[in-house]
């Protein structure tokens, strides 16, 4: 009964007391744009938003559609004709924003990883490594990510030209924004946990006589991983942050040019979809954590900790 009201009955009566409050206190605030939407206002402009999503879609089916059809049409009279398929290009959605949103913070995350976790095992195993690498890590790690987004554009504007390019100069400019932001937390806790390994595992690895990657692999990482992941998790969560600020701030594609769109658009309703949006973020960010979380408990050695 305990690990039951752990689980499902405390996290229900917090929610509903903040639901309950959150009416309460929306009912008291008018602003420029009306009054503050309470749950009921938010769930309606999420119900809108859904059937804009379905509504878009079917246009952009039924576009597709008209163009094979032409295209076959067109093949049937002229054989050696090339069809072409031209993009929809209709307005993104609510849901593509967030699966826009999605893809750039993974990227950006992913990258960020690849760089940090071998830095952070390289500073904890070597002290004169950490030495050099630590002053760079004490004056870039605060730095906001709304200094970095203008530097990261006008780099990505300048080196990233081509007549047919893979991805999006807004894409690459959020990705990389993100995974500066990422880079810090995994690298430290990196460090941190390699540095805090039992010593005894290492006069173990020194009595076997294992190569450096044979110690990393069957020695560190083990029993820094706990460390690690709590790096990444702190990572992902800031990236997550760090990408909604950017989209707002260079109407990059994505949850923030979606929130910046409607709070210019100004309308009766943009307060309540603007909520539907923050209420996104925060459950996106939250599955993101539990993402992590999962994934941690699969790669520990260690399966009697409980972790959160």
């Amino acid at each position: 009964m305990n690990k039951l009201a752990m689980s499902f009955i405390l996290p229900a009566l917090g929610l509903a007391f903040f639901v309950l409050l959150w009416s309460l206190v929306a009912k008291n605030i008018d602003t420029s744009l009306g009054q503050f939407p309470g749950p009921s206002q938010v769930a309606s402009q999420a119900s809108a938003l859904w059937q804009e999503h379905k509504a878009e879609s079917e246009k952009a089916e039924a576009f597709y559609k008209r163009q094979e059809d032409r295209n076959a049409k067109r093949l049937a009279q002229d054989p050696s004709y090339e069809p072409k398929v031209r993009v929809y290009t209709g307005a993104p959605t609510f849901f593509a924003q967030i699966w826009t949103s999605l893809y750039t913070v993974s990227v950006g995350f992913v990258l960020a990883s690849i760089i940090a976790v071998p830095l952070g095992i390289a500073c904890g195993l070597s002290k004169s490594v950490y030495a050099a690498l630590n002053p760079i890590i004490q004056i870039f790690k605060p730095v906001s990510p709304l200094a970095w987004l203008p530097l990261v554009t006008m780099v990505v504007s300048a080196v990233y030209v081509s007549d047919d390019p893979l991805f999006s100069k807004s894409f690459v400019t959020s990705a990389f924004t993100v995974a500066l932001c990422c880079l810090w937390p995994t690298l430290i806790n990196t460090a941190v946990g390699v540095s805090s390994i039992d010593k005894d595992l290492i006069n173990v690895s020194k009595v076997l006589r294992l190569k450096p990657l044979a110690h990393v692999i069957t020695i560190v990482l083990p029993s820094s991983i706990p460390m690690i992941f709590t790096g990444l998790r702190l990572s992902l969560g800031i990236g997550w942050m760090v990408l909604i600020a950017a989209e707002m701030l260079a109407q990059n594609p994505g949850l923030g040019k979606f929130v910046w769109d409607e709070f210019q658009n100004g309308s009766s309703n943009s307060l309540a979809r603007i909520m539907v949006a923050v209420i996104t973020i925060g459950i996106i960010g939250f599955l993101l954590d539990r993402l992590m979380l999962l994934l941690q408990q699969k790669v520990s050695w260690d399966k009697s900790v409980e972790l959160r």
